[in-house]
């Protein structure tokens, strides 16, 4: 099943891809729960707002497209298509990011191969949708693309066991891990973190939209690609990750909590490279979609 965010001039809405159309989740929701419940619900106006009051739950959205078939209120819901993209998650209160996770990455930048996960953190407020620009300050030097996978917890995480970690992924969605690379290289030569080279205003492209776990059972074997104008840059499969999703999820928890809504990015394959004004990057994930961003001056 695949969620997506959008606005409009009714403001923002949850959208469900069903019998190909966007559903408008948030109203169907709410004309389910009076219909059948005769109650009135609070309507999930966004993706975050959902997993945090725990109503991300595939079946349940099953039942309410259901409803909305049998009812025959499908064309009264479908989401215009005037309506805008945006992240699947907004502000996320947590981006944990994973660095060097695949080993030819690792050796295009003269890295060892990690022992152990590498994780940083990126700001919330990075983050864009697709189609937004990413925005490149001028006079800062060498600016970067990288398509990560990227997971999204369900619920709250504390020290769980790599056997358990699926059960807390509400679903998958792509990310363009920005970096600006020469401020990343001074920073490691004075061996400060990455964050600031990570977190730019804009440098978190994410979406188009979530995949939920019943089409992603298991996210291994997935092809992963970027291009830019057209031309790839980077190709890869998640299998060649160094540390594979339920291992970043026990690796994680047992030093920091994960909440609904946080996301991890999962790291990104050889084959980084320069981004300038004008340029368009498409990031692509087998099973997932391609996220589209152009690239602009500031």
């Amino acid at each position: 099943m695949k969620v997506a965010q959008f606005e409009s001039t009714d403001g923002f809405c949850v959208g469900v891809w069903h019998k190909g159309a966007w559903v408008n989740y948030t109203k169907a929701e709410a004309f389910f729960a009076l219909r059948v419940s005769h109650v009135a619900v609070e309507r999930s106006p966004t993706v975050g707002f959902l997993i945090d009051a725990g109503g991300f739950d595939p079946q349940r959205m099953k039942e309410v497209l259901a409803f909305v078939d049998q009812t025959q209120l499908g064309s009264l819901l479908r989401i215009s298509k005037k309506a805008m993209f945006r992240a699947p998650l907004m502000k996320p209160a947590k981006i944990v990011a994973v660095g060097l996770n695949y080993v030819l990455h690792a050796k295009e930048g003269s890295f060892d191969v990690p022992k152990e996960p590498i994780i940083f953190v990126k700001v919330g407020s990075s983050v864009i949708g697709p189609g937004e620009s990413i925005r490149i300050p001028r006079g800062m030097g060498r600016m970067d693309h990288e398509v990560e996978l990227a997971a999204v917890i369900g619920r709250k995480a504390v020290e769980v066991k790599e056997k358990d970690a699926y059960k807390f992924v509400a679903g998958y969605t792509i990310i363009n891990d920005v970096s600006a690379r020469d401020i990343q290289t001074k920073d490691l030569e004075k061996r400060y973190p990455w964050f600031r080279s990570k977190s730019f205003d804009t440098f978190t492209p994410m979406g188009p939209w979530l995949v939920t776990p019943e089409e992603i059972k298991v996210p291994v074997h997935l092809g992963l690609e970027c291009r830019v104008n057209g031309r790839i840059r980077q190709k890869a499969n998640t299998r060649d990750l160094v540390f594979d999703l339920p291992h970043l999820i026990e690796f994680i928890t047992r030093y920091i909590t994960l909440d609904a809504g946080d996301v991890i990015s999962t790291g990104t394959p050889a084959g980084i490279g320069p981004i300038r004004d004008g340029d368009e990057v498409v990031c692509k994930i087998e099973k997932i979609g391609e996220l589209k961003n152009p690239v602009r001056y500031r």
